[in-house]
């Protein structure tokens, strides 16, 4: 559960326009959800606090801009990566075990595990791909797979870091 799973590389180069809808991630409970997510490079994601009390979202990236801010109930704050980055850690520096991460990659062939660990790639076309695989716990080196077909089966053998 919550693997992000992508295409690293072996895809045509050009420009994959972002989405113009954003990543939705809440906090609720003092708990981020989703744990992990997907975006692409300039595709916007968005923090909602839906609790009734202060959390702080502070964004730990590597390469893109570190962000921080408050939020008091009912806040939305949007957030642009303009670089791909997986993953970039974000955190509540209020409730300290609240945590998410946001992937993100250049084009939109990416999915995120579901809890009994599968996942799918819509539309990626046939061809072959360096898949790469992160997990908050689980290392796994990147794997080289043929993609045949729409429906092929992939899977990855993760140990504990």
């Amino acid at each position: 559960r919550w693997a992000f799973v992508w295409v690293k590389a072996g895809l045509p180069a050009k420009e994959y326009e972002a989405p113009k809808e954003a990543v939705q991630i809440e906090q609720k409970g003092c708990v981020y959800t989703p744990h992990v997510v997907g975006a692409q490079v300039g595709q916007g994601v968005s923090f909602r606090n839906t609790d009734p009390l202060l959390h702080n979202v502070h964004g730990l990236p590597f390469a893109n801009k570190e962000f921080n801010f408050g939020q008091a109930q009912g806040a939305n704050n949007p957030v642009k990566f303009m670089l791909p980055e997986v993953p970039v850690k974000v955190k509540c520096d209020v409730h300290p075990w609240m945590s998410t991460f946001v992937c993100v990659v250049e084009h939109p062939y990416f999915a995120v595990t579901d809890a009994a660990g599968k996942f799918r790639i819509p539309n990626l076309p046939a061809g072959t791909y360096t898949i790469g695989v992160w997990h908050e716990g689980l290392g796994a080196p990147d794997q080289i797979v043929a993609v045949v077909k729409a429906d092929a089966d992939l899977q990855f053998l993760m140990a504990k870091k």
